[in-house]
């Protein structure tokens, strides 16, 4: 397969081009990007070196027809104003940004600030979570790549919302990423001496990805649900620790069990023995979920999630999907262990 990616200088087109090196079945022959247009990627990316032999241009060849798939790996607000050429030439598309998640248009003005460019792509766009989707994206031309809280969040609350073993008291979502998972963009509160030997909550009045949690948790669910989601930036370059806390029903069994049963034939999904506690390191680089789950004291449970923001959390998610959308074992050049320590 013939691949594209536009917007290739932050870390989710580093990581799209560094999973694709391994991958048997794809080839980027195009990465874009105006401000780097014209220089090696290699000079952007020095790990790449002797393994990418490409330029970033400006923008893609004209010959759309030449690709069979394109990623956008760009700030919110750029796919949703360049997709609609890219299907018409049958070009199929996976957007690794909010423009395609949140299913109604009012919703995203709200959270992100400027009317939807495409709403009529709304419903059609693949919610690209593959322990959900994986049918739907088989036959998928347009899909959303979940955000990295959102997955982390999903994965540990969704044996529990299918079975109808949630109760109805809010759900807590205590989460901690690496400062990778604000970009690669120089600012302040990013920079090695603001970050390092500190832990800090932000966005505690409304991070963007709550609607998004709230909105597939509830889908998951059938019915609405409540999640009060906090998020932390923690001094790691990457990486999510994810603790949520939830009611179960009076009717609620073995959740253990209930997540071995779930997760057993899902390739990324790690479900821990009993009374484990999931670190962040044992994920690095990898498309793993690793989950623990605790029944804590009578109805309440704690289900621990970690997951590498940039890999299961963003890039190699959507080459995951990509893998279903193309009829290939979801797990190929993803299955590899994590770099430890």
């Amino acid at each position: 397969m013939k691949a594209a990616i536009i917007g290739g200088t932050g870390y989710t087109g580093s990581e799209l081009l560094r999973l694709s090196v391994g991958h048997p079945e794809l080839e980027v022959v195009a990465v874009t990007s105006r401000q780097a247009a014209g220089q090696g990627v290699a000079e952007w990316f020095p790990h790449l070196r002797g393994f990418v032999d490409l330029e970033f241009s400006a923008s893609l060849p004209d010959a759309l027809t030449d690709l069979d798939v394109v990623f956008f790996a760009t700030p919110h607000g750029t796919a949703m104003h360049q997709v609609r050429p890219l299907l018409d030439a049958g070009v199929r598309v996976i957007d690794l940004s909010a423009d395609f998640r949140l299913r109604n248009a009012a919703v995203f003005e709200r959270w992100y600030g400027e009317p939807h460019a495409a709403p009529a792509l709304l419903d059609e766009a693949v919610y690209g979570l593959p322990e959900v989707a994986a049918r739907d994206l088989r036959d998928a031309r347009l899909v959303a790549c979940p955000g990295c809280y959102p997955t982390a969040v999903q994965l540990a609350l969704l044996p529990l919302a299918e079975s109808g073993w949630l109760g109805d008291q809010a759900i807590i979502a205590d989460c901690k990423s690496g400062v990778s998972g604000a970009g690669r963009s120089a600012t302040i509160p990013m920079l090695l001496a603001e970050a390092t030997e500190n832990v800090k909550a932000y966005s505690v009045g409304g991070h963007r990805h709550s609607a998004e949690i709230v909105q597939e948790t509830s889908r998951h669910a059938g019915r609405a649900t409540d999640v009060i989601f906090t998020p932390h930036l923690m001094p790691m370059a990457r990486g999510i620790h994810a603790t949520v806390y939830a009611q179960l029903t009076a009717d609620a069994e073995d959740v253990q069990a209930l997540f071995e049963q779930r997760y057993a034939a899902t390739p990324f999904v790690d479900v821990l023995p009993a009374g484990s506690h999931p670190e962040t390191r044992s994920v690095r680089g990898t498309n793993l979920c690793r989950l623990a789950v605790h029944r804590t004291s009578g109805q309440r449970v704690t289900v621990l999630s970690v997951i590498d923001n940039l890999v299961k959390g963003a890039s190699g998610q959507a080459i995951q999907a990509m893998n279903l959308m193309f009829g290939l074992d979801e797990a190929l050049g993803l299955d590899r262990p994590a770099a430890v320590p």
